[in-house]
């Protein structure tokens, strides 16, 4: 039986932040595995180049735990035979930034000390307010 899967306000945002910084209008790509196939590193990837444009375009993050975004040497392989003109490395790379940006992608303005606040210009502290706050 057919798995139903809907997508979701984060599901969407996670595709439209990955499709943004890739450059990438990944909802074109039409599975038909050229990327895959023609990939020299597909061996040693857990999710090949395919799957991982499937799982992105359906807004599933946990494509952010696959290795496969690190084996990618951005070769433009995949971007050369595809069909489309996909760049499934530039998709690759945005997801590298996303994962690397985890770690910053938060700011919890009540762990900042008031001696911190003194010190730290007050156009950061608004900055980082407005742009790292969930």
């Amino acid at each position: 039986m057919a798995k139903i899967i809907k997508l979701d306000d984060k599901s969407v945002e996670f595709l439209e932040k990955i499709m943004e910084l890739s450059g990438e209008a990944i909802t074109l790509c039409d599975q038909c595995g050229t990327c895959s196939a023609g990939c020299p590193f597909v061996v040693e990837m857990d999710l090949n180049p395919s799957e991982i444009m499937r799982n992105v375009m359906l807004g599933q993050q946990d494509v952010m735990e696959s290795k496969t975004m690190w084996i990618c040497a951005s070769c433009f392989t995949c971007t050369v035979r595809c069909p489309r003109m996909l760049d499934v490395s530039k998709v690759s790379e945005a997801l590298r930034q996303v994962k690397l940006r985890e770690a910053i992608d938060f700011i919890n303005m009540d762990e900042i000390s008031e001696e911190e606040a003194k010190k730290l210009p007050s156009i950061a502290l608004v900055g980082a307010f407005r742009k790292f706050t969930r």
